[in-house]
């Protein structure tokens, strides 16, 4: 895979997102694909914890906070109340080869694989977005049009992420205008 490709994982909330992407990571790395995930929190987070100096360095007023090491660094970033982090600007932060996966972020123009579980009890999402390119269920949807993996055959789902992922540039593009 030379370039960025970006494929996001969808779906409503208890459908498994989060579970399918620790067992997606692996074999994708497996697979010798460098992967970067980016995931959408529908409210507040903390990276850093009371009593360690990056977190009194916010709570000291800092806007902005690296944390690094020889293994690894964060960046903490402070930002008003509707100054939300728009979708492009996140993916331009990612070193650009491999593959993102995007858990979240469902209502935005990026490819996505639609993760269904029927006992959820809600509809699925592909017949009313577009952009849905790909289905990881466990129950068929033949009349889908699209093509559908089992929730439990990684494999199978592995083979359509790497599939069905586009250039960054083209999702970029896509997502600017929309």
């Amino acid at each position: 895979m030379s370039g960025l490709k970006v494929i996001g994982l969808a779906g409503w909330s208890g459908a498994g997102k989060t579970t399918l992407l620790a067992r997606l990571i692996p074999l994708l790395v497996a697979r010798g694909v460098r992967v970067a995930t980016l995931k959408h929190a529908h409210h507040g987070f903390d990276v850093d914890h009371p009593g360690k100096d990056s977190h009194v360095h916010r709570q000291a007023g800092a806007s902005e906070v690296i944390v690094s090491s020889a293994r690894r660094w964060a960046q903490i970033r402070e930002v008003e109340e509707g100054d939300e982090a728009r979708l492009p600007a996140l993916l331009r932060r990612l070193t650009p080869e491999g593959l993102a996966l995007v858990e979240g972020f469902k209502r935005e123009a990026h490819p996505k694989l639609e993760v269904f579980r029927e006992a959820n009890g809600r509809p699925p999402i592909h017949p009313d977005d577009p952009r849905i390119v790909g289905i990881a269920s466990d129950v068929p949807f033949p009349q889908a049009g699209l093509p559908v993996a089992g929730l439990d055959d990684i494999a199978a789902i592995a083979d359509l992420v790497q599939r069905l992922a586009e250039p960054l540039d083209a999702v970029l593009a896509r997502l600017e205008t929309a």
